[in-house]
């Protein structure tokens, strides 16, 4: 009887503390070891829903740990103006658990009474689900469903791992052969054993994601079946539900960006095609404009796909998922500044390959002199320029220090012009030799030479009149400016070969004697030799 009274002065005090001041509108959860038992929108008197479900979860713990105490005996009693639910210990002894007001059952559009009779009858079902969850036979019955679930889940380990080892070798035998290869028109973007690779990455990964994910949903599925943890199975649950509401939310958004980026991907592959189809009839000369080389269709192609693909990128990134998180952002700005540091000599030579390429200068295959290096064009590419030279060596000049220097092309006179290109001979001959004699000579000794040109004929041209001496030139055209190095050694050799024959000297680059009965200096001719 003293609880009793003691229960009513403290629902009476709480209610005049109400009177002063208003009650907030959150609520609370009754819970009996993680299981929800009832939800209070409303406490009576100055308390907060949160506060009073807290203290009643705690007396529920109790009561249900007390297997003496009857959950019928919960039920509910008017005192106006609440109608309180408690326990009926004796005909003559109430003790209330908590208090229904007006507020409460207008908040459940319902009255007072019905209100706590609901309450009454939810925790009665919550004790009692908590002791038949605890019970010998649950626990039974648990772990037996238990180790079938634990049977099922060493068969799935078994058939992924078979499924693994399946996928590996038929991406090993079959599909690598079967790959295609990405190309950006003539370069090779990623070759087949490189999407082998990266297959073989992804399938690994795949691999080790799906047991993490079935190993992840099997704990809640395990805990579940034993009371001491089936609240951690309800979080694991909740959390695995939030995960996946938040990742199906997020594919739902993507999707219209991601239909954007499959629109901006067609329409750049087809002006790509369209741009490469172009390009090469340009450079067959199927298609023809005056101001358009041919040579330039290969270069210009290359530089307008780096600008298309630059474009659809910078059209893409807005679509791009997490293109405005701050990781993206900063790996942007790292990679501008990465960018800012080295770019400077590449732009260089990057312009200079350029203007290399719309100048005309040279180009593949052509034999040009830079630098002192002497060959056969290989690459003309936008960094650097090969030349191959005529000991096999393969010499690579940044493009800055070609455009920066001389450029002696052989082969471009008779591609533009239809001018065979001309060898210089220089000999340099005393003033007792007759100057139509050593025209003649060496006139004869460019005939001697296969490869030289009839037209235009070669011509000698005295270039000084030195102290001892006089300098000639012969210049002498040749059919393949390939052959250069070739024809002027054979057409030194002929020189040497007439002058000898007709007994002059050459007194080249400077002779000086004194005539006083030294021998001279021409070659013994082969019947002195014998």
């Amino acid at each position: 009887m003293g609880r009793w009274l003691i229960g009513t002065w403290l629902v009476l005090l709480l209610t005049a503390q109400a009177h002063a001041t208003p009650q907030a509108s959150a609520s609370g959860t009754v819970q009996l070891e993680g299981q929800p038992v009832l939800v209070l929108q409303s406490a009576a008197g100055a308390q907060r829903p949160e506060g009073l479900a807290k203290h009643l979860s705690n007396e529920l713990l109790l009561l249900a740990q007390d297997y003496s105490f009857d959950p019928s005996t919960i039920t509910t009693k008017a005192e106006p103006p609440y109608v309180m639910v408690g326990i009926q210990e004796n005909k003559s002894t109430f003790r209330p658990l908590f208090a229904v007001d007006e507020r409460a059952a207008s908040l459940a559009k319902t009255s007072q009474q019905q209100l706590a009779d609901r309450d009454a009858r939810a925790i009665q079902a919550g004790l009692k689900r908590y002791r038949i969850e605890r019970s010998p036979a649950a626990w039974l019955r648990g772990t037996a469903i238990a180790a079938f679930v634990l049977l099922g889940y060493l068969v799935l380990l078994v058939a992924e791992r078979r499924l693994n080892r399946n996928t590996r070798r038929w991406l090993s035998d079959q599909a690598q052969r079967a790959l295609p290869e990405i190309n950006l028109g003539t370069n090779r973007l990623v070759s087949r054993e490189t999407i082998h690779s990266a297959l073989q990455v992804c399938r690994t990964a795949l691999h080790w994601s799906s047991l993490a994910l079935i190993s992840y949903l099997m704990v809640p599925l395990l805990l579940g079946f034993f009371p001491p943890t089936m609240a951690i199975a309800a979080g694991l649950r909740s959390q695995m539900l939030s995960v996946m509401a938040q990742a199906w939310d997020g594919a739902v958004s993507a999707i219209p960006n991601m239909l954007a980026l499959l629109l901006i991907t067609a329409i750049t592959t087809l002006v790509l095609r369209a741009n490469q189809r172009i390009f090469r009839a340009l450079q067959s000369g199927r298609i023809h404009f005056d101001w358009f080389y041919p040579e330039w269709a290969r270069p210009t192609s290359r530089i307008t796909t780096i600008l298309i693909t630059t474009a659809a990128l910078a059209l893409a990134l807005p679509y791009i998922p997490g293109s405005t998180s701050r990781a993206f952002q900063g790996a942007g700005l790292f990679l501008g500044v990465l960018a800012a540091l080295g770019s400077s000599a590449i732009a260089t030579n990057i312009l200079s390959g350029l203007m290399l390429i719309y100048t005309r200068g040279f180009r593949e295959g052509d034999r040009v002199s830079i630098q002192g290096v002497i060959g056969i064009v290989q690459e003309r590419a936008l960094l650097v320029t090969r030349i191959l030279t005529p000991l096999n060596e393969m010499v690579s000049i940044p493009n800055a220090m070609v455009i920066a220097s001389p450029v002696i092309n052989y082969s471009l006179a008779s591609r533009e012009i239809n001018q065979p290109v001309a060898l210089a001979a220089c000999v340099t001959i005393g003033y007792d030799i007759p100057w139509k004699q050593v025209h003649a000579l060496l006139l004869a000794a460019a005939t001697d030479v296969s490869g030289i040109c009839n037209e235009p004929k070669p011509v000698v041209v005295q270039t000084s009149l030195n102290d001892f001496h006089v300098s000639y030139e012969l210049n002498a055209s040749i059919e393949d400016a390939s052959l250069y190095r070739r024809a002027l050694s054979d057409l030194l050799a002929a020189i040497q070969d007439r002058f000898a024959q007709a007994g002059v000297e050459i007194l080249s680059p400077a002779y000086e004697a004194n005539r006083d009965g030294n021998r001279t200096a021409i070659p013994p001719q082969p019947s002195d030799l014998q």
